[in-house]
């Protein structure tokens, strides 16, 4: 084998483990996690290139006075207050950045029916910094969420 071939290959091999190194690293987010206030369960999964997060799990799953499913009732567009908020997601279009952070979506609060700017940051393998804003970071809020559950691979 020539030179430039032995080359070509330990490059292309050098490249493809990067690749797979930097997947490996972007898929750490997926797992179910919860909020601070302890009201819901999200679980975040890979559809496509990106991350998403939904509503797994409502401490109150029950509208207290109707005794029906919670709904986003909150929601400004009138037609989606009847979706129920188990299956909701809230966490859009997320995509990773590098550095433990995944950048470029976007986070639903149901409680307020706004829509935020949002990054994610790892703290640890089971914490995550989620910072919504509106404009630019630091006009937001955090809230930390701990992971409950890591997927089976």
């Amino acid at each position: 084998m020539n030179l430039f071939l032995k080359s070509t290959l330990a490059l292309l091999f050098f490249a493809l483990n990067l690749g797979l190194s930097a997947q490996a690293d972007a898929d750490r987010l997926l797992g179910v996690w919860e909020p601070s206030n302890g009201k819901a369960r999200v679980k975040i999964e890979k559809i496509g290139p990106k991350y998403y997060g939904k509503i797994v799990w409502l401490r109150e799953p029950l509208d207290p006075k109707s005794q029906q499913p919670k709904t986003d009732k909150n929601n400004p567009d009138e037609a989606l207050r009847s979706v129920p908020l188990k299956g909701y997601r809230l966490l859009k279009d997320f995509t990773y950045s590098g550095n433990n952070a995944w950048a470029e979506g976007s986070i639903y609060d149901p409680e307020n029916g706004s829509t935020y700017s949002c990054t994610i940051t790892m703290k640890d393998p089971n914490t995550l910094d989620i910072r919504g804003y509106i404009g630019i970071s630091t006009f937001g809020r955090t809230d930390v969420w701990k992971r409950l559950q890591i997927p089976a691979k």
